[in-house]
């Protein structure tokens, strides 16, 4: 019995630290996709709009 709970719990604590692994990369790429849109929205600023008659 003590054999299964032990098993349990490993299976449990490596998960934990695969989703754990998985978040942090994932933050990790969000971050930087944000940091290039920020770059990317700045230079788009200078757009001139034509009014049509």
């Amino acid at each position: 019995m003590d054999k299964d709970i032990n098993s349990k719990k490993k299976i449990v604590t490596a998960r934990d630290e695969r989703l754990k692994t998985a978040l942090k990369a994932n933050m990790a790429k969000r971050k930087a996709q944000a940091k290039g849109r920020v770059l990317t929205c700045s230079t788009n600023k200078e757009i001139q709009f034509k009014l049509e008659d």
